[in-house]
C-alpha cells in the first residue's frame, strides 16, 4: 500500500472523527491533514493494527487543537477583561501609538540575527525558554543571554530618545542628532 491508497482508505473516517469532535468543517480538514501529514512522516508501513493507530492520532491532533483554541480564547478574553473599554481616542493620540509601534519594530529589526530570532520566539510566539532553545539548537543559559541582551540593546535606545525627549528636543533618528524643538527657539 503507498502512501495515495492509504489517504484513499482512511481519510473519510479520520475527517468524521475531526468533524465530530471539532464541530467545524474547515477545522476538520486541517486537522484531517495534519494527521496524515504527521503519519507519512512515521514508518507508517510496520504498523500492525493501521486504523487504530489512526485514530489514536487523529483523537490527539483534536484534543491537541481543542486545547490551542481554547487557551486562545481564554487569552484573548483575558486580554479582553484587562484592556480598560475607552471612548474613540483623539487623533494624535493614535498617531502618537502608531508612530510608536513603528519606532519599537524598526529598533527590534536592528538587533543582531541571533538575538532578534530569540527575542521573536518569545515574546512574540510566547515560547518557553526550553522550547526556543530546542528550536534554535542552542543551551537554555545561551537562550537567557541573547533576550537578556536583546532587552538591554532596545531599553538603551529607548533611553537614548527618552532623554531628548524629556529636555525638549526632538531626537532624529534618521541622522542621529538632536534637533531643537519650535517651541525652545
Amino acid at each position: 500500500m503507498n502512501e495515495k491508497e492509504l489517504f484513499e482508505l482512511y481519510s473519510r473516517d479520520v475527517y468524521r472523527t475531526c468533524y465530530y469532535m471539532l464541530h467545524h468543517a474547515q477545522d476538520a480538514e486541517d486537522v484531517c491533514h495534519d494527521v496524515f501529514i504527521t503519519v507519512f512522516r512515521q514508518d507508517w508501513r510496520k504498523v500492525e493494527y493501521m486504523k487504530t493507530w489512526l485514530m489514536k492520532i487523529t483523537v490527539n491532533h483534536c484534543l491537541n487543537f481543542l486545547k490551542r483554541e481554547r487557551t486562545t480564547k481564554q487569552r484573548e478574553k483575558k486580554q479582553f477583561m484587562l484592556t480598560p473599554q475607552r471612548t474613540a481616542e483623539p487623533v494624535d493620540t493614535i498617531v502618537e501609538h502608531v508612530e510608536e509601534m513603528e519606532r519599537w519594530q524598526q529598533w527590534v529589526q536592528e538587533l543582531p540575527e541571533k538575538i532578534r530570532a530569540a527575542m521573536l520566539l518569545r515574546y512574540m510566539n510566547e515560547l518557553s525558554l526550553a522550547e526556543i532553545a530546542e528550536i534554535l539548537d542552542i543551551p537554555v543559559g545561551t537562550v537567557k543571554s541573547r533576550i537578556y541582551k536583546g532587552l538591554r540593546l532596545l531599553r538603551k535606545r529607548w533611553e537614548k530618545t527618552g532623554k531628548h525627549h524629556q529636555k525638549g528636543e526632538m531626537y532624529n533618528e534618521a541622522y542621529g542628532k538632536s534637533v531643537i524643538s519650535s517651541s525652545e527657539k
